[in-house]
């Protein structure tokens, strides 16, 4: 049997000119914004993931790359991510706070909770911009070509370079000179140069100083790249104690070039193979542009509040609005905390 079609009164039809969820054309236009957006980083995590899929060279585990704490030094495994990404979160809480202030046009409430998620904002974009120069110096250690051809990350505590003593002069440098000043960087500079052979490291000058250092405790190779003896497999990959220091020593002071390579950029990447620092900085630093930008809107958003403007409209949907974007870049975060640090 057929049924009847209930007939709908003028009032209940859409008939345009309105929203019909509604929603006004401000929000719609937002979420129009997000789901864009969304494909963007949908796009760029389905690059990562297929490039790390495809990848012969063994990838960077989170836990070994992000390991270190403002002022408490390394031993920290992903422990500053997690700080960025509760702080991230609690932001979206006090936005949510912010809005529901608004819904009771409560501008003082509104004010705060919104001074409250600008500050969060600030705190991870800050130490986003701390992760990238620890990301980019690298290590003490470095990541280090062994001799069977074989690539190793190394882990332990490094011992203080403590001065270089001048043993054949150069152009600024005299004999005898003991030089306490910039050591880790020249250090650095001059292995990864293969100007360091047996112990002996060559400055810019041209002079010649031997090395006084303290000893590394805890020296842990572990193989990323398989070589002829070296394996890369999981069972295999670690060496560790005083095989691990001739193996790191004879490679870092052969006074071959490329040897060893500190930090990250463009063109290499101490931690694992080149693509993974490409992505690193491409995402997080998109993300991190939506953040900035994010805290930047907020900025002008609670100006207007602070003056009144959105109270005297009698609602506060320009806050909601805001709201929408800061959430996204919440929930964005999480899935590139996941991608890069977790999984």
């Amino acid at each position: 049997m057929a049924g009847h079609t209930a007939a709908l009164d003028s009032k209940t039809l859409w008939g345009g000119k309105i929203s019909p969820f509604s929603t006004s054309y401000g929000k719609l236009m937002m979420w129009f914004f997000l789901v864009s957006d969304a494909l963007s980083f949908g796009g760029l995590l389905i690059s990562y993931g297929f490039t790390r899929h495809d990848c012969l060279e063994a990838w960077p585990i989170g836990e070994e790359t992000f390991n270190s704490m403002p002022f408490l030094g390394h031993g920290y495994p992903l422990l500053y991510v997690a700080l960025m990404t509760f702080i991230l979160i609690i932001s979206s809480v006090t936005m949510v706070l912010a809005v529901e202030a608004g819904h009771r046009m409560d501008r003082k409430g509104v004010t705060n909770w919104m001074i409250a998620t600008i500050i969060g904002g600030f705190f991870f974009v800050g130490s986003q911009g701390w992760e990238w120069y620890h990301f980019i110096h690298g290590s003490e250690f470095g990541k280090i070509e062994l001799a069977d051809g074989s690539v190793a990350i190394v882990k332990g505590h490094f011992g203080e370079i403590k001065n270089f003593t001048v043993t054949k002069p150069g152009n600024h440098h005299k004999e005898g000179d003991v030089i306490k000043e910039d050591l880790m960087h020249t250090f650095q500079h001059a292995a990864a140069a293969g100007h360091i052979n047996n112990g002996i490291i060559t400055l810019h000058d041209g002079s010649e100083a031997s090395i006084t250092k303290e000893k590394d405790h805890e020296l842990t190779l572990i193989v990323k790249k398989s070589g002829k003896l070296n394996k890369a497999s999981k069972a295999k990959r670690k060496i560790t104690g005083v095989k691990a220091e001739k193996l790191y020593y004879e490679a870092l002071y052969s006074g071959e070039a490329n040897r060893v390579i500190y930090g990250a950029n463009l063109k290499q990447n101490e931690y694992g193979p080149q693509q993974y620092a490409q992505f690193f900085f491409f995402i997080t630093g998109f993300h991190g542009f939506h953040v900035f930008s994010g805290v930047i809107i907020n900025i002008i958003i609670c100006l207007g509040v602070v003056a009144g403007t959105y109270h005297k409209r009698g609602h506060y949907e320009m806050v909601e609005k805001t709201g929408l974007y800061w959430h996204f870049v919440d929930l964005v975060w999480v899935f590139v905390f996941t991608f890069f640090y977790l999984i």
